[in-house]
């Protein structure tokens, strides 16, 4: 077994970025911009977002927060964001979820324009996605295939399996893996036999948000296994699989925390620079 290192991997791309930032600013007099919207002051997501800001700068580029009340109305919300949008000189904008409970998400995300979307939620970059074209993909979805990249992983003819269909990593991550030319299995909470289908995984990757809900017997001997999850239990964070079995089975696995995570907030930088790039015809 070995462990997929998240924040050393992430630290290689982080200073990838810097070098890129640099040589935008030295050849084109470019600094790319991301801002980021939080609405309210829910703790986690406050710490999400002084993560990003600190990398973004620590990476060349300008990045900030911009922060609404936690009573803020849809409108007020969605207005901030067409600020954004119609500024020129912002590259990458990202509205922080969840927003509070009286917030609908959906209008306000489709409200960003798909050339700032640094999330890749907007139905075009989806859309761009699905049909194989270039385009801003999810963070963390694109951080989970420079994980394999650096595992030296094969994905051409191998399974791969996907437990969790959401639109921020499931879908994604999905589609990169069979454009990569993996043959995938989607799996979610109506999946009859997830053993048996976890089983037959060359690649598993576990994105359901319920700790240990993967148990470790399940995993094939020599699968490459990324854990998405983060999970509280008690004092301890746990991963969507049961670590410590799985690792005794597995070739490479990504630890909770420190293995996915990082790679989300170092390619929403990543996604910052391509964008800043693609606007500018760069």
């Amino acid at each position: 077994m070995a462990i997929l290192d998240g924040k050393a991997v992430a630290a290689a791309v982080r200073a990838r970025v810097k070098a890129e930032v640099a040589a935008l600013q030295a050849a084109h007099g470019v600094t790319p911009q991301l801002k980021v919207v939080l609405v309210g002051d829910d703790p986690a997501s406050q710490s999400y977002v002084r993560g990003k800001e600190k990398q973004a700068r620590e990476a060349g580029m300008g990045g900030e927060t911009l922060r609404l009340p936690g009573d803020a109305t849809q409108e007020r919300v969605a207005g901030l964001v067409r600020e954004l949008v119609a500024d020129p000189e912002v590259d990458g904008i990202l509205v922080q979820l969840p927003l509070p409970a009286h917030l609908d998400p959906e209008p306000v995300l489709l409200a960003i324009d798909p050339a700032k979307d640094v999330d890749g939620l907007h139905p075009l970059n989806a859309g761009r996605l699905m049909t194989g074209r270039s385009g801003l993909v999810p963070c963390t979805p694109r951080g989970i295939m420079h994980l394999l990249d650096h595992a030296g992983v094969t994905l051409a003819g191998r399974h791969a399996v996907v437990v969790g269909r959401s639109n921020l990593v499931g879908k994604p991550v999905a589609l990169l893996l069979l454009a990569r030319h993996a043959t995938v299995t989607v799996c979610h909470s109506r999946t009859a036999d997830l053993a048996g289908m976890v089983r037959g995984a060359d690649v598993l990757v576990a994105a359901v948000g319920k700790p240990e809900m993967i148990r470790g017997e399940w995993i094939a001997p020599g699968a490459t296994v990324i854990d998405v999850g983060i999970n509280r239990v008690g004092e301890r964070l746990v991963g969507d699989v049961e670590y410590a079995p799985a690792a005794a089975r597995a070739a490479w696995i990504t630890p909770v925390p420190g293995g996915v995570g990082p790679m989300t907030v170092a390619c929403l930088l990543e996604n910052t620079v391509q964008a800043a790039k693609a606007r500018r015809g760069l």
